[in-house]
């Protein structure tokens, strides 16, 4: 079945997908749900290594590779690579996340392939860069958690570093690569020209510690961990009603004032203890326990209903079950609907953004490794026979 976009404003666009695993499949779904055509090449069945996130029949691979199509190429063989250059040749992008090494083995690097298509955006991505000290060590999105200082901000004090639970580095990269293509081919309208665009996961960690690090090029002042408290805002964070936890954030003065009134404690506007940011920075302890005792004679509903009206931030603290039955995310229309021909029917999360004249949608579920293979070399204008030769001869 040809290309069926998913959207109408990328659906121009042609995406080679070389990759795997986590950070390079987020870029091109980025891509996919807005419409391009992403082709998806991977190694055939029987030659494939562990890359497909937990097994294509499972749920991780099955939201990570809606909305494009895939083939087989053999890789280690000549006539596979020049299967793959010919395909190059009529794309708009490639994407990878090799080693820096092996593309230049492969004959796939920028350089030789703008050759052909000078027009050509080619992505990157890798663990920490393409050169430098680091470039040939293997990429993990725990190490670059770790490396970029996400770790050391987060968890309990004095509990030791704490890892985020989701593969943030892994898609932070991918969602910066994404947006690096779609400046290139901004770019390009003008230019006429393609370019490298490269990130890492390393990059993409450093970039998102974001007024972490201002703190330490700005002011000197090195980041410790904060637990589930906001570091600078007091009082930000985990507190709990009667019934469990939710979360609430105090900024300002104003919005201190009007707390303090929500929760029957106006005395503290005025106490030296907590008048001020300053002194609720030093007294956060004896702060924090003054309002869990306080939360205690209601419900996390009551709380959250009391607060937003009264124009404090609060919501509750949601596990995914809990996360889609909020009204607010059931409102959004997050979940979208796609039939799949190997699972049925299937809910998964579309896009965080909506476009008024081209949204974006799933159209298509994940396919099967190699499921297009021979619709995509027959649009290439490779013939049957041509396509029934190459499979025999293993090069798909």
């Amino acid at each position: 079945m040809p290309h069926q976009p998913a959207s109408e404003a990328l659906k121009r666009f042609r995406v080679i997908d070389l990759t795997q695993v986590r950070a390079g499949p987020t870029c091109c779904r980025q891509l996919a749900d807005w419409g391009a055509d992403v082709i998806q090449v991977q190694m055939p069945e029987h030659m494939r290594g562990d890359d497909t996130l937990g097994g294509q029949d499972g749920s991780d691979y099955q939201y990570t590779h809606r909305n494009k199509r895939s083939i087989t190429l053999n890789l280690k063989e000549p006539e596979g690579i020049a299967t793959l250059k010919r395909l190059i040749a009529k794309a708009d992008v490639v994407v990878e996340n090799f080693r820096p090494d092996v593309k230049f083995r492969l004959g796939i690097d920028y350089e030789t392939l703008a050759k052909d298509n000078p027009g050509l955006v080619y992505a990157s991505i890798s663990g920490y860069g393409q050169d430098g000290p680091f470039a040939t060590r293997p990429g993990f999105d725990q190490i670059a958690q770790g490396m970029g200082g996400l770790m050391s901000v987060t968890g309990l004090p004095g509990q030791g570093p704490v890892r985020v639970g989701i593969a943030i580095a892994d898609l932070c990269a991918g969602i910066f690569a994404a947006q690096g293509i779609l400046v290139a081919l901004l770019e390009r309208a003008d230019s006429g020209r393609g370019q490298w665009v490269q990130t890492s996961l390393l990059e993409a960690m450093v970039y998102m510690m974001d007024f972490q690090t201002a703190r330490w090029t700005i002011d000197g002042e090195i980041a410790q961990q904060a637990g589930n408290f906001h570091p600078t805002s007091i009082p930000t964070g985990v507190y709990k009603a009667r019934d469990g936890y939710m979360n609430i954030a105090v900024f300002g003065s104003k919005i201190w004032e009007r707390f303090c009134t929500i929760l029957g404690a106006p005395e503290w506007i005025a106490d030296a203890r907590s008048h001020d940011k300053a002194s609720r920075s030093v007294n956060r302890d004896w702060l924090n326990e003054q309002i869990n005792q306080r939360l205690a004679s209601h419900d996390r509903a009551y709380w959250v209903q009391q607060f937003n009206e009264g124009g404090v931030a609060c919501g509750l603290i949601n596990d995914m079950k809990g996360v889609f039955e909020e009204p607010q995310v059931q409102h959004l229309g997050m979940l979208k609907e796609v039939v799949s021909p190997h699972h049925g029917l299937q809910k998964l999360v579309g896009q965080p953004m909506q476009l008024s004249r081209t949204p974006s949608s799933i159209a298509r579920a994940t396919p099967r490794r190699g499921e297009h293979t021979e619709e995509v070399l027959l649009e290439l204008g490779i013939s049957r026979d041509e396509v029934t030769r190459l499979k025999a001869a293993g090069v798909y």
